[in-house]
C-alpha cells in the first residue's frame, strides 16, 4: 500500500508543468535564440535531405528524441508511430505491419520453415535484419536517428519492403574529437520486479582527421511481471479427443464423476493429473539484453573513406511473455497471470559486420556497402494445452480409435516445442549518384543478397513410450501396453541434424530454405521548374531465386511396436519436390513534387512494391467430403507466388509562422493483390499450416504529423492516421482434385458440416487494421541559473482490431482452441508516459514514467498455444537515469 502511494507521489510530481516529448525535432536549449522547429536529416531516397523534402510519409526519430522518450526496443518506438502495428508475440518474436496491410499471425512455431516472409524491411544501416515472424529487436543505443518509411519501398529498397520500412542509423564515428557518455538506471514495475540498465559509448581519435573509432556497450534487465501460477491439468470430458473412445454417460456422469462433455462424450479412465508446482513462480518473464558495437572510420583520400562496423547483440527471454484468461483446467485467472508447465525461453543472438566504402568518380559520388549476419535462436515453448486437441491426444493416449492398440490410457499430457535456428545473410550494393544540385539528377544501383535459413523445429508432446527394448519387450506380453518408435528425417534429405529424434518428438521438420537475389535499379529526378517543379521516376528490376529442402516427420502407426529409428510413414521428403522457382520482374516509383512556396510543398507519388513467394512443406489432400479421407476435395498446394502492393498518395508538407510550426498531411489509396494466406485448421484442412495466393484488399487513409513551437520553451506535437481497409473480392477454397463432385467449384461442404470460406467476404476488414491511430505529446524546457529542466508528458492511442482476416474463425466462447488461426478483438486503448529531468554541465539525471495508468490491454490475443493467450502491456514502470559525458 504504501509502495502505490509513493508511485502515486512521483506520477504526480512528473505530471506538474507537464510538456512534451519530439520525435521529428528535438527541443532546444531554452537560453538558446533558436525558435524554428529543428528539421531531421534522413536518407529515404538514398540522399541526405530533410524529411520536409520527402515526397512521401516518412516518420524520423534522432537519438535524442529517442533517449527523450526511454526508447530502447521497438515496443517502445511503437507508441509513436501511427500507421504501424505489430504481431508480439513478445521480445523478437513478432511481425511489423504498416497501413494495416496484414492477413493475420500466429505462433513462432514452424514459422523459419512454413511462415511467409515480412512484408515490412527492417535494416540496420545498410543490413537488412528481416526474418518471418522473428524481426531482430535491435536494441536502440547511440542511434543516429529511426526512419519509418511508409508504403511500398520497392525501387530503392526491394522486394522486403512491399508495405514499408524501418530503418535503424547508428553514429558513425567522428575523426576530430574525443567524446564519450554513460548511462545508468534503475526502475520499478508496478506489481512485477525491478529494471536496470547501462551503456558506455565512446568516439577515439586515433589519428586525427584520419581514422577514428567509436565503441558503444549496452546491457539491460527488464524484469519480469507475469506469475506462473500453481496449476494442475486434468484431462476433462471437454477435450476434442474424447471421440476416439466414444465412452458414453452412465446416469449423466462419466467414470471420471464428472457431467459429459458438450459432445456428450466422456474421457478415458486413467488419465491422471499433472501439475506445475516446480516452476510455478512469480515475475517469470524477464528479459535481458546485452550487446556491443565497433566501428572504424578511415579517411583514405580527400574523396574517399572505408567505414568498418562490428556489431553483436543478445536477448534472452524467460519465460512467457502472456497471460491468460483461464489456466489450463480452466479456473479464472487473474491479470497477468498464466499456467505453464514446462520451462519457456527464446535465446536470440546475432553478429554483423558491416562494411562501406565513400567516394567519388569525378563529379560521381560512389558508394559500396555490404554485411555478413549471423543468427542464432534457441527457443522452448509450453505446448500442453495441445493435449486437448484430437491430435494432441492421439499421441498421448493408447486404445479405442487411436489406432495404438491396447488398454485405453492417457500418458503425461506435458509437451513443449523445442526450435533451433541459424540464419545467415549476406547482403552487397553498389550505388552512383549525381550531385544534389544538379538540374538533372539521378542514381543507379546494383544489388546482390543470399539469405538463408537452417531450421530444426521438434514438437515434443508424444507421452505413450518410446521402443526401447525392454519397451518392445513389454509390448509383445499378452495384455501389454503398445509403444511407439522415435522419429526421424527422411532418407536421402539435406538435414541440419540428421538421424532419430527424442523419445518425446511427435513431429518436426529439419529444412533449410532461403533466396538469392540480384537487383538494378535506377531513379532519377528532373528539375521542370528549379526549386518549383520536380518530376521523378525510378524502377527496379528484381530475379530472386528461391528453395527449399529437408525433410518433415511425424508419428504414425507404421511407428508402432518397432525398433526406435526405424519408423516408417509421415516422412516427406522436401528435396523430392524439387522447391525450386525464380520471380523476376520489375516495380517502379514516380511522383511529382510542386514546392508553392519555399516552405510548401505538395506531391503526388505512385510506387509499387512486393514481397517473395514461399513454400509448403508438404502437399497432401485434405477437406473430405464425409469423414472418410478418401472423399478430400482440395490438395495442398506445393507453393503460393508472390503479393504485390500498388500505392497512389497525395501529401503536403509545411513550414508555417516561421517555421515554428510544421505540418505533414497525406492521403493515399493502395491496392493489394494476391494476398499470401496461411491456413492452420486440423478438422478440416490438415494438421499443418499451409499457404495459399488468396484475396485483394484495398487500403484507403489519412495521417497527419504536427510539431509546434508554442513558445521558445514549449514544443507540443502529435500524429495520427486514418485507416479504411477492406476486402476487395471474394475467391473461394475451390475443389481442386478430379473426380470429385465438387471439382472445379468452391468446397461449401467438409465432412458432412457446412465450410465458411476461408478468405473472407466483401468489404471485410483485415487483421491488423485499427481504424484510428495517433498520439499527443508536449514538453517544456527551462533554466534555473546553471541548470537546464525539462518537463514532457504524452498519451498514445490504438484504436480496436482484429487479430486474424474476417471469417477465420472467432474464438469467443471457445474454451478449448482446434487451430491456431482463431479470430479475436483487440480492444482500443490509450497509454500515458512522463518524465522530468536536470541537466548541468555534463551530468543529468531524468525521472520517468511510463504506462502510467497501468492498463493491461491486449498487444497481441491468438490461440497459438491452443489456448487463449493474450501479450499485455508492461504494467506501470517508474525509473531514474542519470547520464555523464565526457
Amino acid at each position: 500500500m504504501q509502495s502505490r502511494y509513493m508511485i502515486s507521489c512521483a506520477v504526480a510530481a512528473i505530471l506538474t508543468g507537464c510538456g512534451g516529448a519530439a520525435f521529428a525535432a528535438d527541443a532546444p536549449d531554452a537560453a538558446g535564440s533558436a525558435t524554428a522547429v529543428e528539421e531531421v536529416v534522413v536518407t529515404a531516397q538514398r540522399r541526405d535531405e530533410t524529411v520536409e523534402k520527402v515526397p512521401s510519409t516518412v516518420q524520423a526519430f534522432t537519438g535524442v528524441t529517442l533517449k527523450n522518450l526511454q526508447v530502447t526496443t521497438l515496443d517502445g518506438l511503437l507508441k509513436y508511430t501511427p500507421n504501424v502495428t505489430f504481431g508480439n508475440n513478445g521480445p523478437g518474436q513478432g511481425n511489423i505491419f504498416m497501413r494495416g496491410l496484414s492477413a493475420g499471425f500466429a505462433g513462432d512455431q514452424s514459422s523459419a520453415t512454413a511462415g511467409n516472409f515480412p512484408n515490412v524491411a527492417v535494416y540496420l544501416d545498410e543490413q537488412s535484419m528481416q526474418f518471418p515472424a522473428r524481426n531482430v529487436d535491435i536494441y536502440m543505443v547511440d542511434m543516429n536517428r529511426v526512419e519509418v518509411l511508409e508504403g511500398p519501398q520497392g525501387t530503392l529498397f526491394g522486394g522486403g519492403a512491399e508495405a514499408g520500412a524501418v530503418r535503424y542509423i547508428t553514429n558513425k564515428p567522428k575523426l576530430n574529437v574525443f567524446e564519450g557518455n554513460a548511462e545508468v538506471s534503475a526502475g520499478y514495475t508496478d506489481g512485477g520486479a525491478p529494471n536496470a540498465s547501462g551503456n558506455l559509448t565512446v568516439n577515439i581519435p586515433v589519428i586525427t582527421d584520419k581514422v577514428a573509432v567509436r565503441a558503444v556497450v549496452y546491457d539491460d534487465h527488464h524484469g519480469g511481471y507475469i506469475d506462473n501460477v500453481p496449476s494442475t491439468f486434468t484431462r476433462s470430458n471437454q477435450d476434442l479427443g474424447n471421440n476416439y473412445w466414444n465412452i458414453t454417460p452412465v446416469g449423466g456422469h462419466c467414470p471420471n464423476g464428472q457431467p459429459a462433455g458438450a459432445a456428450g462424450l466422456c474421457a478415458p479412465p486413467n488419465s491422471g493429473q499433472v501439475n506445475n508446482f516446480a516452476i510455478a513462480q512469480k515475475n517469470f518473464n524477464p528479459v535481458d539484453y546485452a550487446g556491443g558495437r565497433i566501428s572504424a572510420l578511415i579517411d583514405v583520400s580527400p574523396d574517399w573513406d572505408v567505414l568498418i562496423a562490428q556489431s553483436y547483440s543478445q536477448m534472452h527471454a524467460e519465460g512467457l511473455s502472456v497471460e491468460y484468461p483461464t489456466s489450463s483446467d480452466f479456473q479464472a485467472l487473474g491479470p497477468l497471470q498464466v499456467s505453464s508447465f514446462v520451462p519457456s525461453y527464446d535465446r536470440d543472438r546475432y553478429e554483423n559486420t558491416a562494411w562501406t566504402v565513400n567516394g567519388k568518380i569525378g563529379s560521381l559520388k560512389a558508394i559500396y556497402t555490404g554485411a555478413y549476419m549471423i543468427r542464432n535462436i534457441s527457443q522452448q515453448m509450453d505446448y500442453t494445452n495441445y493435449s486437448r486437441s484430437a491430435g494432441g491426444m492421439y499421441y498421448q493416449c493408447t486404445g479405442g480409435g487411436t489406432g495404438w492398440g491396447g488398454n485405453a490410457f492417457c500418458y503425461s499430457p506435458i509437451g513443449y516445442w523445442d526450435d533451433k535456428v541459424r540464419n545467415t545473410h549476406l547482403t552487397n550494393e553498389v550505388r552512383l549518384s549525381t550531385p544534389d544540385d544538379w538540374r538533372i539528377r539521378g542514381i543507379v544501383g546494383a544489388y546482390y543478397e543470399q539469405f538463408k535459413i537452417y531450421d530444426d523445429q521438434n514438437f515434443n508432446y508424444k507421452t505413450i513410450p518410446s521402443c526401447t527394448p525392454a519397451n518392445l519387450a513389454a509390448s509383445a506380453l499378452p495384455g501389454g501396453q503398445p509403444c511407439v518408435a522415435n522419429v526421424t528425417t527422411a532418407p536421402g534429405s539435406t538435414a541440419n541434424y540428421p538421424g532419430e529424434r527424442g523419445d518425446s518428438t511427435a513431429f518436426g521438420e529439419d529444412t533449410q530454405r532461403g533466396y538469392n537475389q540480384l537487383a538494378l535499379f535506377g531513379s532519377f529526378d528532373f528539375d521542370i521548374i528549379p526549386n518549383v517543379l520536380t518530376i521523378t521516376a525510378g524502377t527496379r528490376y528484381y530475379d530472386y531465386t528461391e528453395f527449399e529442402v529437408g525433410s518433415q516427420y511425424g508419428t504414425t502407426t507404421g511407428c508402432l511396436d518397432v525398433p526406435n529409428g526405424q519408423c516408417v510413414g509421415g516422412l516427406v521428403n522436401i528435396d523430392s519436390h524439387n522447391d525450386h522457382v525464380t520471380y523476376t520482374g520489375f516495380k517502379s516509383r514516380a511522383n511529382i513534387t510542386w514546392h508553392i512556396q519555399p516552405n510548401l510543398m505538395v506531391y503526388y507519388t505512385f510506387s509499387q512494391g512486393f514481397r517473395p513467394g514461399g513454400f509448403n512443406r508438404s502437399v497432401s489432400a485434405v477437406a473430405p467430403l464425409t469423414t472418410a479421407k478418401s472423399t478430400a476435395q482440395y490438395e495442398k498446394p506445393n507453393g503460393y507466388a508472390p503479393d504485390s502492393l500498388t500505392n497512389n498518395e497525395i501529401g503536403m508538407k509545411g513550414e508555417f509562422l516561421d517555421n515554428r510550426l510544421q505540418v505533414n498531411l497525406s492521403a493515399y489509396y493502395m491496392n493489394w493483390d494476391n494476398v499470401q494466406f496461411l491456413f492452420f485448421d486440423p478438422t478440416q484442412l490438415g494438421n499443418t499450416t499451409f499457404g495459399v495466393n488468396g484475396p485483394n484488399y484495398n487500403v484507403k487513409g489519412v495521417e497527419g504529423q504536427v510539431v509546434a513551437r508554442v513558445t521558445d520553451a514549449l514544443t507540443i506535437q502529435g500524429s495520427a492516421s486514418y485507416d479504411d481497409d477492406t476486402q476487395a473480392n471474394s475467391p473461394c477454397l475451390t475443389d481442386n482434385i478430379s473426380g470429385t463432385p465438387a471439382f472445379g467449384s468452391c468446397i461449401t461442404t467438409v465432412k458432412g458440416a457446412p465450410f465458411q470460406n476461408p478468405f473472407g467476404t466483401v468489404g471485410s476488414t483485415p487483421a491488423f487494421s485499427p481504424k484510428l491511430q495517433g498520439n499527443l505529446h508536449g514538453r517544456y524546457d527551462w533554466r534555473i541559473a546553471d541548470y537546464k529542466l525539462f518537463a514532457q508528458a504524452g498519451l498514445s492511442y490504438m484504436g480496436s482490431m482484429y487479430n486474424q482476416p474476417a471469417t477465420y474463425l472467432s474464438g469467443n466462447g471457445v474454451l478449448i482452441p482446434n487451430t491456431t488461426y482463431l479470430r479475436y478483438l483487440q480492444p482500443a486503448y490509450t497509454t500515458y508516459d512522463a518524465s522530468i529531468g536536470v541537466t548541468k554541465d555534463k551530468w543529468s539525471a531524468t525521472l520517468y514514467g511510463t504506462n502510467l495508468s497501468n492498463s493491461h490491454a491486449s498487444q497481441f490475443t491468438s490461440s497459438a498455444q491452443f489456448i487463449k493467450s493474450e501479450v499485455p502491456l508492461r504494467p506501470m514502470v517508474i525509473g531514474l537515469k542519470l547520464g555523464a559525458s565526457f
